[in-house]
């Protein structure tokens, strides 16, 4: 009897142990955050490490936006209405590219038209042009600039799945948004 409670022990830790991920070898980033605070739609202050516990989903937007921010932000919408219906648990974090026109107000209200739920998603502004233009480059080697003479700004286009403070894969946020994919692979690191 106890042969066969060991052997069935060592079996479940073997099975336990198959269970886990080597990220390295599933995702195809691995990139770290740098730091940031912010300020999200509620006014509260946020920090990376804020984070740090979770997995998540970011994105960069900007509300004056007259291309891809307003599709990014839908689609993330409809991704967090899928996640709700797979009981998928995951944290979205939209940063703006143009923090000195997207205060929380704005953001909130820009939110407000897509649906966004509030208590899984942070719209973030609060620091200066530079820092997030610096933590785009160092953190997601994605450009985040002002166009020369312009309101608009370029910016990545991707939606990035972050664990605590790594960045592990990107998906087009834009035209062809893998849905099943992302939420799949947040299976992965639940």
């Amino acid at each position: 009897m106890k042969k066969i409670i060991s052997s069935m022990i060592a079996v479940l830790v073997l099975v336990g142990c198959s269970q886990s991920i080597n990220l390295e070898e599933h995702f195809s980033l691995n990139g770290t955050v740098e730091a940031l605070k912010a300020t999200n739609q509620d006014g509260d202050t946020v920090t990376m490490a804020d984070y740090e516990d979770d997995i998540w989903l970011a994105t960069f937007i900007f509300t004056n936006c007259d291309t891809v921010c307003s599709p990014m932000t839908a689609h993330i919408a409809t991704l967090q209405e899928q996640m709700r219906d797979e009981k998928v648990e995951a944290k979205l974090v939209s940063f703006s590219i143009d923090p000195e026109v997207d205060t929380p107000e704005v953001l909130k209200e820009f939110g407000r038209k897509f649906g966004a739920e509030y208590d899984n998603w942070d719209f973030l502004t609060g620091y200066t042009q530079e820092e997030i233009e610096i933590f785009s480059n160092k953190s997601y080697l994605a450009p985040a600039a002002k166009l020369e003479g312009s309101t608009q700004f370029v910016h990545s286009t991707s939606i990035y799945l972050m664990k605590g403070n790594q960045v592990l894969e990107q998906y087009d946020a834009v035209s062809d948004v893998p849905y099943e994919k992302i939420i799949e692979d947040i299976k992965l690191l639940q």
